[in-house]
């Protein structure tokens, strides 16, 4: 059901480095606070500067591939070049780089898991007791590095699923305080995504349930360089000297990263927040190219102001969950941007269409059309 569909953007000007460089990122407080998308919009100002930038996901599921999930609680299954069945996120990575994915883009406990015990069996581990630490954390460690000893990249970004504390996320965490020992100053950083919530009863931003996360981050050894807070208000300077100060970052690591009207937004949003320049400042890199979103910003006002509309009808069997068809869904927002038009979605199940009701629900949609509504719901006419 996925389908891929490229951002406009390219970058023909590339540095060169010597060595890789890693970004992992984090969540903590709770789960869905867009840790993809903060990933997809760095690289994307990242790729802005000259930098060959790429991004990968770590899922904490035992599931080997997200292939015989149901789409109701994961979404769609993108799958990338190579026939694999990965994670949503990495469409969201190739609308955002156009640089295509591959199945080295994704891996799963149940896929780490399943290597090890293939190694074992083999008897790569000479006869040893197999354990979490070092067998699995080594394991996680080599699919990290697979994309940046490639010698492709300047930059790998590494999106790990979950929220920290969870305990299938565990390995992951340990795997990334091994790897950023061994890697060395300024050659990898941590970006932890938390939420900044605000309480409308005391009419203020919240601040605690942030200090509690990168708390829980840091007792897994693992201290967060740059705080991404995700937050329904403008967060003030006052609040972000708190944070910082009780977060034990540096006042300009504290970004926030507001509610957006389209999540192509927020690579300029981060932009000028400024994550893209810490981030380089603490990977030791030059950051005296300018960002260039030209280009971006280009579709962004084609997105934003269509000259005409065109009305579709979606026919799908998990029309309840918008995430079952991400990649078509956001394939029309890319084409109608480029045409110039506002595309309206209207979902239809398939289940609840027969030839016997086709008239009728052609009539629905005519209404529909005729006063279009937020959002995607399904027809339920039968």
């Amino acid at each position: 059901m996925a389908i891929r569909i490229f951002a406009c953007v390219t970058n023909s000007t590339e540095r060169f480095m010597s060595q890789t460089k890693y970004i992992f990122v984090t969540g903590g407080v709770t789960s869905s606070l867009g840790k993809g998308i903060i990933a997809a919009s760095l690289a994307k100002l990242l790729q802005a500067r000259g930098y060959k930038t790429t991004i990968q996901k770590l899922d904490p599921y035992i599931n080997v591939d997200p292939g015989t999930l149901n789409p109701y609680e994961h979404g769609e299954c993108y799958v990338t070049d190579d026939g694999a069945e990965t994670d949503l996120d990495l469409g969201h990575y190739e609308r955002f780089l156009n640089v295509r994915t591959s199945q080295a883009n994704n891996v799963t406990t149940g896929r780490i898991y399943q290597s090890v015990i293939e190694k074992e069996r083999r008897g790569e581990f000479l006869g040893k007791t197999v354990q979490v630490v070092p067998h699995i954390t080594n394991e996680i460690k080599e699919r990290v590095q697979l994309l940046g000893n490639s010698g492709e990249y300047d930059i790998v970004i590494t999106e790990i699923g979950g929220t920290v504390g969870d305990i299938e996320s565990l390995p992951y965490i340990e795997a990334v305080r091994q790897l950023l020992w061994e890697l060395g100053d300024n050659n990898g950083i941590v970006i932890h995504l938390t939420l900044v919530p605000y309480l409308s009863a005391a009419g203020e931003l919240k601040t605690k349930p942030t200090q509690h996360s990168v708390k829980t981050l840091m007792e897994s050894g693992i201290k967060a360089d740059i705080l991404v807070c995700r937050t329904e208000h403008e967060i003030s300077d006052e609040i972000k000297e708190k944070i910082a100060l009780f977060c034990n970052v540096r006042r300009e690591a504290v970004i926030q990263s507001i509610d957006a009207s389209t999540i192509y937004d927020v690579p300029v949003m981060m932009q000028e927040e400024g994550l893209d320049t810490v981030a380089l400042q603490k990977l030791a890199l030059p950051d005296d190219k300018e960002t260039d979103l030209t280009q971006w910003n280009e579709f962004l006002h084609r997105h934003k102001n269509p000259k005409n509309e065109v009305n579709i009808g979606l026919i799908g069997k998990y029309v309840e969950l918008q995430d079952s068809y991400k990649s078509i869904l956001e394939s029309f927002i890319h084409a109608g941007a480029v045409n110039e038009v506002r595309v309206n979605v209207r979902s239809i199940h398939s289940e609840h269409l027969t030839v016997k009701n086709l008239e009728k629900n052609y009539r629905v949609l005519m209404v529909f059309w005729s006063h279009p509504v937020s959002g995607n719901g399904a027809s339920k006419e039968k």
